[in-house]
């Protein structure tokens, strides 16, 4: 995600003479406060774009004092413009994808918020996924409940965690990131399960490697997000009033095969 988002907002600087510079601001720390007490003070920033962080109180409110233009990409944030998927209508669409199949056990593996990014969008895919589950009256297992922070490595992790409790095992997976889905198809493939015969799985955001992979996958476009929101920006810098709009992106379902109908 992170990577395509900055490509798209790179496409469009070099014609309007504007240049990118990168923060990392994942979790508090120095870095935020150096750019929130130092940086934008002495103007050394025209715009902001704000890529899935929660933003705090203090912060919000030392934006609104120096009055720069200001979008956030990749989740909401209240009183910020915002540009992203709806994410609960995609993680219902990738539930349901399983649930049409015939899939009656389903396992969740979900992001957590750690590196303090944006809480929202791991809070909505957990409640679209619950929300979806009891709809079809299903229920959702706390065993297989499981957390990720959005990497390969946590989903392999995941996955061993799942299949090491006793009981019954879940016929499908459906994953808040394709990233913590190919772990998941990684480490099923090291311990026997296969994909998808034994075991569907199901991510989102159609990574480069989702196609590849054969991973079923919500797609979305970050770059276009992006693209669009640095537009915005420049226009706004430009002398357009209210060109920073919110906006809610497309999302599709893409099957390809790692989902199929549970083993009989």
């Amino acid at each position: 995600f992170f990577s395509k988002a900055i490509g798209g907002a790179a496409r469009e600087l070099p014609a309007r003479h504007y240049n990118l510079s990168l923060f990392n601001l994942g979790g508090h720390g120095s870095n935020r406060e150096r750019l929130f007490s130092k940086t934008m003070v002495y103007k050394q920033i025209d715009a902001l774009l704000v890529l899935c962080m929660a933003l705090t109180r203090d912060e919000l409110d030392h934006l609104q004092k120096i009055d720069i233009p200001l979008i956030v990409v990749g989740g909401h944030v209240e009183e910020c413009a915002y540009i992203g998927i709806d994410d609960y209508a995609a993680a219902s669409t990738a539930v349901r994808h399983l649930i049409d199949l015939g899939h009656r056990d389903i396992a969740l593996l979900h992001g957590d918020d750690e590196t303090d990014l944006n809480f929202d969008v791991p809070r909505v895919r957990i409640l679209a996924f619950k929300d979806v589950m009891a709809g079809a009256g299903l229920p959702t297992r706390p065993e297989w409940d499981e957390w990720g922070d959005f990497t390969v490595r946590s989903g392999q992790e995941a996955f061993r965690r799942l299949w090491a409790r006793p009981g019954p095992k879940p016929t499908a997976i459906f994953c808040a990131s394709d990233e913590m889905a190919m772990g998941v198809i990684f480490e099923a493939a090291r311990a026997g399960v296969r994909v998808p015969e034994d075991l569907s799985v199901v991510g989102i955001d159609d990574h480069d490697f989702a196609d590849a992979m054969g991973l079923t996958t919500v797609g979305q476009r970050p770059d276009e997000q992006a693209e669009l929101a640095t537009k915005m920006l420049l226009d706004e810098l430009d002398g357009t009033v209210g060109a920073v709009q919110s906006a809610v992106a497309p999302h599709r379902l893409i099957v390809r095969r790692t989902t199929a109908p549970p083993p009989s």
